[in-house]
């Protein structure tokens, strides 16, 4: 997996509830914010196009609990720039839990139209947030015809702090009916694999690539959910696995390993304990674990010259040996034993030409939240690209994707069913 730092005291932004504040320039979208946040987090100005790309602020608004909000420019700027902002804008909406669209009395038009049609295209909840009363309070009738839109309605003065209260109230109240049911609550990375009073084996590697200090994050969050599944975690390096495992007087429910080490841990693990690994967790609570199962058995299909697309969701400076731009580029040519055309982007940017590659190796998004995830794997899927995980394709370059998905009978039998048809050639 890529290596991403955690803060201990901050939930981590990919595990926060994020809601989209749109709408058309100098609606007060960003004074919006900073009434909700209590401060100056975002820029405001009279002038048109003040907010250049998505503002992040994450905070705490219980009873939702950890929010991540996004603000993003005017969907109608027609700066220079106003081009490249609006396609920020536009990708935003596949990182929200919810939208807030921002507007003025007696303003409905296009750009309002777009959201609500990104809105539905997207299955997102929206909440229309009528700004600036104190200059033009809307009627009755105007209020009424955007309830016909969405059954949410706020309307708030941002110069007016005052209200403040009484908005943030009506805001947790809508934000609370908007959610589907379901939606704040994460998937399981493994607290259905360990039960109560358990043990979970964590494996983890001390490398160049482990922040000086402390754990990535895929390994924090694990060790997290583990404590609040009421079970205990054993962590060891993968040198001393062996040992440990010998002076328990039981088997652990569960080992868990860093992908990188996944031939060392699986050699050391008695057969009857499950096995898997950090990446492996993350494909399943992220996105679609059979599907990246039925992805990594395509591995033997590849040929000379396809195109192999590598996605990390987090940026981060590449190290020596890199995982992403370096160690599986090796193992999938050793692997094939032809040359491939790998292409490594990072971050936010998701190729758009997706159609033009033969299969795409995900990292476990430990960055990014379900929704993107999930967005991301639909692009792939109507585009006609098998998408596989990092942990699954090591595992499967290494011969033993099989054992580390075995806690996972469907995924298991995906990946085995879609090898089988690559040996028979269909």
């Amino acid at each position: 997996m890529t290596m991403q730092r955690s803060s201990m005291n901050e939930a981590p932004k990919a595990m926060r509830f994020q809601i989209g504040l749109f709408g058309r320039t100098n609606t007060g979208k960003s004074s919006l914010l900073n009434l909700i946040v209590g401060s100056d987090v975002a820029v405001t100005s009279p002038e048109a196009g003040t907010t250049t790309d998505v503002v992040e602020k994450a905070m705490e608004l219980l009873p939702l609990g950890p929010v991540l909000f996004l603000d993003t420019g005017g969907l109608d700027d027609a700066s220079i720039l106003g081009d490249r902002r609006r396609q920020r804008t536009a990708a935003a909406f596949r990182r929200c839990d919810a939208v807030l669209l921002v507007l003025e009395a007696a303003v409905w038009g296009g750009v309002e139209e777009s959201v609500l049609k990104s809105c539905a295209e997207h299955k997102l909840p929206l909440i229309l947030v009528v700004n600036k009363t104190d200059l033009r309070p809307p009627s009755i009738p105007e209020l009424e015809g955007l309830r016909r839109k969405s059954p949410q309605v706020l309307t708030v003065s941002c110069r007016k702090p005052e209200g403040r209260d009484a908005f943030l109230a009506g805001l947790k109240s809508a934000l609370q009916a908007a959610a589907p049911e379901g939606l704040l609550q994460a998937p399981f990375l493994l607290g259905d694999l360990v039960p109560a009073g358990g043990l979970a084996v964590f494996v983890v590697p001390i490398d160049l690539q482990a922040p000086k200090g402390r754990l990535i994050l895929p390994q924090v969050q694990s060790i997290r959910e583990a404590l609040d599944s009421d079970a205990a975690v054993l962590v060891v390096k993968e040198r001393e696995l062996a040992a440990v495992l010998g002076r328990l007087k039981a088997k652990p429910d569960l080992v868990v390993c860093d992908s990188q080490a996944v031939l060392k841990v699986t050699a050391d693990v008695p057969s009857e304990v499950p096995c898997t690994t950090f990446s492996i967790l993350f494909a399943r609570a992220k996105g679609d674990l059979v599907a990246a199962a039925r992805g990594a058995g395509r591995l033997a299909r590849l040929r000379e010259g396809d195109r192999v697309l590598i996605a990390e969701a987090c940026s981060h400076h590449a190290l020596e040996d890199d995982i992403g731009r370096v160690k599986i580029p090796r193992w999938l040519r050793q692997f094939t034993g032809v040359g491939l055309d790998i292409t490594v982007c990072s971050g936010r940017d998701f190729p758009k030409d997706l159609y033009s590659y033969q299969l795409v190796i995900h990292c476990g998004a430990c960055t990014l939240n379900r929704r993107e995830m999930l967005g991301r794997l639909d692009e792939a899927r109507q585009a006609g690209v098998p998408v596989t995980n990092y942990g699954v394709a090591i595992a499967a370059l290494q011969g033993v994707a099989g054992r580390v998905l075995n806690p996972f009978p469907a995924a298991q039998e995906a990946f085995l069913e879609s090898a089988r048809a690559c040996v028979a050639g269909r």
